[in-house]
């Protein structure tokens, strides 16, 4: 009950409106911007040229657009998760589960394309659904808390995957001697994403599109359907919902399989889209930026959208961070920042209401205890 409590207050929907999320961003822009100067580099520049680097033309606006599908895809992981009130940690290893799935797959089939590129995102949604569905079971038949599977089965993801298999079984092999190259082999040209603005020269693919749908019809599920209320039922009271006769076991399965499987897609996009092969070295982190997209876009499918293409964009514009000599990793101290202003009142608030409640029972004792004593004096 208690780490329930703990979730619903973290990720109250909106959850915490829209401005208290455009608030907490604007302060962590404000707070980076002052650390900028205090190291003595040009702040104001540098915010420019991040700018720049995201939205300063058809390649930034490209680059910002492409992280930010992917990043979108993995935020409705956690936040389709956390629909059945479980906090989805995992999202990184099934988004590299989805994007072996997809690389393997891409290269396999001999399909045209309009069969090779749907095969190798239902290939990514299978493996990353799977790889959820392992802590979905540990919930509902072991007890075991998903917060713990689902972080250990990230690092079971990432030895297998980047330890072994891309490196081993399924690396390439050139040569006479069979010498091991880092990475899988390249998917079939046919699996390609297509690019929608090549001429420009930006990268921008039909991933865009494709994370953009599959938000609505994420929304559309969890706000218009039968069985999307069910889910939002068990989240909110599980013993409520099963006393109304609905399954929360099957529900909790079938959400995390959904998870998984958003988190695969978003892994499927990278390959398809732009690394065209599993590659030796593959430490993306979008799995775990989910978790920040998620929270900061108020745990909703639009919400995740919006954050996504923020978060996207400050992706895209750090690089050129270093042109002032500012590290690129302010931008992820920018969201680290937001994630956390956007958290921290969740979190304390219920704290301090209990704190204030424990306060007036103990002074309604006391009040109790001397009205004893003089009655019995």
């Amino acid at each position: 009950m208690a780490s329930s409590t703990w979730r619903q207050s973290l990720f109250a929907p909106a959850r915490a409106p829209l401005w208290s999320a455009l608030f907490a961003i604007l302060c962590a822009l404000t707070i980076c911007f002052i650390a900028i100067l205090a190291t003595g580099k040009d702040a104001v520049n540098g915010y420019a040229d991040l700018l720049q680097g995201a939205l300063g033309g058809a390649r930034p606006l490209g680059e910002s657009a492409l992280k930010g599908s992917v990043l979108v895809l993995t935020g409705l992981s956690v936040t389709v998760a956390f629909t059945v009130g479980l906090f989805n940690i995992g999202a990184e290893g099934q988004f590299i589960w989805g994007a072996l799935a997809a690389a393997v797959v891409g290269n396999a089939l001999p399909l045209p394309a309009f069969l090779a590129i749907p095969a190798a995102l239902g290939a990514a949604a299978l493996a990353g659904g799977l790889w959820a569905l392992i802590p979905a079971w540990l919930k509902t038949a072991r007890g075991v808390h998903e917060v713990i599977s689902t972080i250990l089965l990230n690092w079971v993801a990432i030895d297998l995957v980047n330890g072994w298999l891309v490196s081993g079984p399924l690396s390439v092999a050139t040569g006479s001697a069979d010498v091991s190259v880092a990475g899988t082999a390249a998917i079939r040209d046919e699996a390609f994403l297509p690019r929608l603005f090549a001429q420009s020269g930006s990268r921008l693919d039909l991933g865009l599109p494709i994370a953009l749908a599959i938000a609505a019809l994420v929304w559309l599920f969890l706000t218009r359907t039968r069985r999307g209320f069910e889910w939002r039922c068990v989240g909110a009271g599980p013993d409520a919902a099963r006393a109304q006769g609905i399954p929360n076991a099957r529900c909790i399965a079938e959400a995390m399989f959904l998870s998984g499987a958003l988190a695969g897609v978003a892994g499927a996009l990278i390959i398809l889209g732009t690394e065209h092969r599993y590659p030796g070295v593959f430490r993306t982190g979008y799995g775990f930026d989910g978790i920040a997209v998620a929270l900061v876009g108020g745990v909703t499918a639009p919400g995740a959208v919006l954050a996504g293409f923020f978060f996207g964009a400050l992706r895209a514009g750090s690089t050129r961070l270093q042109l002032v000599g500012i590290h690129p990793s302010f931008a992820e101290l920018i969201q680290g920042l937001a994630v956390l202003l956007v958290a921290a009142p969740r979190i304390f608030a219920p704290l301090l209401a209990r704190l204030r409640g424990r306060a007036s029972v103990s002074a309604t004792a006391g009040v109790g205890a001397s009205s004893e004593v003089g009655g019995a004096t």
